[in-house]
């Protein structure tokens, strides 16, 4: 015998509960949306935004927006045109387009994803993996001499190396004994 388990209401698809969390995170994402784009196309918040993706070209090596060097030559013109710009209209990719073909690249901050400039963004990922990977094999080798020993006593690599053994003095042979004991207790 199976029991079935019905909604008080056959017309409702889900419990009232579950309708209210539902809308609950509908506001809540609509909240968060409507948060982000206030100030989007504010124009204060696309200098201060655009001002810190372009650097100054007076050579402080410091972004446009932040250079604060006294009797910067550079700065204060830049910041004309940056204003200017935005009061065009032009999207914040023109803006950044134009800066790059007027100054040259070194004039955005970050270096644009493509062409050979994409070796920018590649290499230090590129360095670090081959990093980790030296490192893990390292470890690897490491361990393997630790615990890659097979046997319970060293082998001579060839029978020249027996005989050199048997040609030492008692006193010598013992004290090579002792060393090999020593070591094998540690591994």
């Amino acid at each position: 015998m199976s029991t079935v388990f019905a909604f008080p209401n056959p017309k409702r698809t889900a419990p009232p509960r579950a309708i209210s969390w539902m809308k609950t995170a509908q506001a809540v994402v609509l909240a968060v949306a409507v948060f982000f784009s206030l100030g989007a196309t504010d124009a204060a918040s696309r200098f201060n935004d655009l001002g810190h993706r372009l650097m100054c070209t007076c050579g402080c090596a410091q972004l446009l927006g932040e250079c604060n060097h006294v009797g910067c030559p550079e700065s204060g013109r830049e910041r004309i045109e940056l204003s200017s710009q935005i009061a065009s209209g032009n999207s914040d990719q023109q803006i950044l387009d134009w800066f790059a073909a007027k100054y040259g690249t070194t004039m955005l901050a970050a270096p644009p994803a493509k062409g050979f400039d994409l070796v920018a963004w590649i290499a230090p990922f590129a360095v670090f993996l081959a990093a980790l990977a030296g490192t893990i094999l390292l470890i690897r080798r490491w361990g393997g001499l630790k615990h890659g020993w097979t046997g319970s006593k060293l082998q001579p690599a060839d029978a020249a190396a027996v005989e050199d053994l048997n040609s030492l003095e008692p006193a010598e042979r013992e004290r090579r004994e002792q060393i090999r004991r020593d070591i094998e207790g540690e591994i």
